[in-house]
């Protein structure tokens, strides 16, 4: 009987981290927009997956993963549910839709640009698939609350992501080990988004004349 690496549960309790992540964030933004029990069970679900699938879909992994085990979905419904009944307790921590959407996009990031490369992607590539996995359910959440999402602001999001996927494509040349490749890419983008929301850290926008 084939024995199953630990390393192979650690990566798949580190993605499971950052679905439970994104979905918490989706449903306590669901939450301070006042919608009702389906609609933040509905965006819990929406941006857990929905950066995954797009994903899976580009490298050809199809059926996407969170369709074809049916586990992330229920994980993330899961969240939805316990965030809509818990949201005073989760509203006690400081900025909650933002920590837990920098610690999705960290997981997501990382985890992207490793699947990617083993489909065989380019590593730029795999770099920028995994940029993709991670921003993807938060665009989609903020496209259905109707709000301009985070990543087209100057805010550092895609940036923060894209150094933590560069980290696991590096890592993989180098011949690091996978789950700490994932941890430290995972680690880095968490650690950037955050100190880009404590210290104000913006990438530069185009300025206007006075005149327009």
């Amino acid at each position: 009987m084939q024995t199953i690496p630990a390393s192979f549960f650690l990566i798949q309790l580190l993605n499971g981290s950052g679905l439970l992540a994104f979905a918490i964030s989706g449903a306590m933004l669901g939450v301070r927009k006042e919608f009702d029990l389906f609609g933040v069970i509905v965006l819990a679900v929406v941006t857990a997956v929905s950066g995954g699938i797009l994903r899976d879909v580009l490298i050809g992994a199809v059926p996407p993963e969170s369709i074809k085990d049916w586990h992330g979905v229920a994980l993330a419904l899961m969240a939805g549910l316990l965030s809509f009944r818990f949201h005073h307790s989760l509203e006690r921590l400081r900025h909650p839709v933002l920590l837990f959407d920098a610690a999705g996009l960290g997981v997501f990031a990382a985890a992207g640009a490793q699947k990617a490369l083993e489909f065989g992607l380019d590593p730029f590539m795999a770099a920028i698939l995994g940029v993709i996995s991670g921003i993807g359910g938060g665009m989609v959440r903020d496209i259905l609350c109707a709000q301009v999402p985070v990543v087209l602001r100057a805010e550092i999001y895609a940036s923060a992501a894209f150094v933590g996927a560069l980290v696991v494509v590096a890592g993989e040349r180098l011949g690091v080990p996978a789950l700490e490749a994932l941890l430290l890419g995972a680690g880095l983008t968490f650690f950037l988004r955050m100190m880009a929301l404590y210290r104000n850290w913006a990438l530069p926008k185009a300025r206007r004349s006075a005149q327009e």
